[in-house]
């Protein structure tokens, strides 16, 4: 059981429950939170930023209300990721998504992430092995996308989570965990001309992980937020000529979820707010909770930035920075990545380039396919 603890700690410290120079800082705690990494190798490679982006084969991560105006009748994708292999050998994070539209208006989505956290070997409290276990978490999301018109829609996710990074075990009272989350999101664009030239602007909003708590224990306290999130962007398309095009996406981020606050020695708070609250109180007051007031709130807003050249719709090359401050996690890195299409495929590859002693997610690969059928390729 002990290693299992360990490997949570490690997969924890990845996604920023701590700082990379050892300080725990003042970063905010939540449960699951393979639920905000990106699963695809395109955004990943534009610096995580994808919220705005049009013609989204993954839109059902990004802002479920993109689908509306997907190019295609359908897509289905699939993307995998080697998880923290500077630490662990084993682990890796799975998606794969399929998105339709039902008539000119309306969009649906279906689509399934799977962590897996690599193998186990378990011991008991006097260290004798007793038998491997592969910790693993999933969720499954069902989307609708409606459009208003043709330059904004909504859209809708329902999202089960569950969670099995313990092996349930009498003496430690431990169990899987479940929950039920939701997003609520809105897309905008609008074509006119930038600088002499045709320019495809896109604005986008996505509220993701709105849920009940998920806990591991039937322990009263126990219970962790689920990392709701607040996500903003936008993306602008400038097309050079028949044959090029350059885009560029910005995402800024804002976890709505309860700041831990500043207590003494007997645990009383003495600065911030009590994070014993529930999931719509912690939402609303996560904007208004740090101890440090509004700078310190500022500093929980993480940025995501990113360019796409495009050759003739087949060949794209990206690149992207990701930004988080020291205090709130510091993770701190460049992305790179190139994509191909031939015919009804799409090939995209992202490479995450920062210094081990910076981040565990250093030399991070993602892979991505995207089938269109129906498509025209070429």
């Amino acid at each position: 059981m002990c290693l299992v603890l360990l490997l949570l700690c490690v997969a924890s410290r990845a996604f920023g429950q701590v700082t990379s120079d050892g300080r725990t800082g003042n970063v905010i705690p939540t449960g699951v939170p393979f639920l905000l990494v990106s699963p695809d190798a395109r955004s990943s490679a534009m610096g995580d930023a994808g919220v705005a982006l049009q013609d989204d084969a993954n839109a059902t991560f990004w802002n479920p209300s993109k689908m509306a105006y997907m190019k295609n009748n359908s897509s289905f994708s699939l993307s995998y990721c080697p998880w923290l292999r500077n630490l662990v050998s084993d682990a890796s994070i799975s998606y794969v998504n399929f998105q339709t539209k039902t008539d000119d208006r309306t969009a649906i989505g279906l689509s399934m992430r799977y962590f897996n956290l690599g193998k186990v070997d378990l011991a008991d409290a006097n260290n004798t092995s007793q038998f491997p276990y592969n910790p693993y978490e999933y969720a499954v999301d069902a989307s609708l996308a409606r459009s208003f018109g043709n330059n904004f829609s909504l859209g809708f996710s329902l999202r089960y989570i569950s969670s099995h990074i313990f092996n349930s075990d009498a003496n430690y009272k431990l169990q899987s965990g479940s929950s039920v989350g939701a997003d609520i999101s809105l897309f905008y664009r609008d074509t006119f001309v930038l600088f002499g030239k045709e320019s495809d602007f896109s604005f986008g909003t996505n509220i993701s992980n709105i849920g009940s708590k998920i806990s591991y224990d039937n322990t009263v306290g126990s219970q962790s937020f689920l990392p709701a999130n607040l996500k903003l962007g936008i993306a602008n398309t400038w097309k050079l000529d028949n044959s090029n095009e350059i885009t560029f996406a910005l995402d800024l981020n804002k976890l709505l979820v309860p700041t831990p606050p500043e207590t003494d020695g007997n645990g009383r708070i003495v600065k911030g707010k009590s994070t014993d609250v529930s999931v719509p109180a912690g939402i609303f007051g996560s904007f208004d909770d740090a101890p440090g007031g509004f700078r310190e709130e500022l500093k929980e807003i993480s940025y995501g930035t990113g360019l796409e050249y495009a050759f003739n719709h087949r060949f794209f090359i990206r690149g992207g920075y990701f930004y988080e401050n020291p205090e709130k996690g510091n993770r701190q890195y460049c992305t790179f990545g190139v994509g191909f299409k031939y015919k009804v495929m799409d090939f995209n590859l992202s490479y995450l380039a920062a210094g081990q002693q910076k981040t565990p997610l250093a030399n991070t690969l993602r892979f991505g396919i995207v089938f269109n059928p129906g498509s025209h390729g070429g």
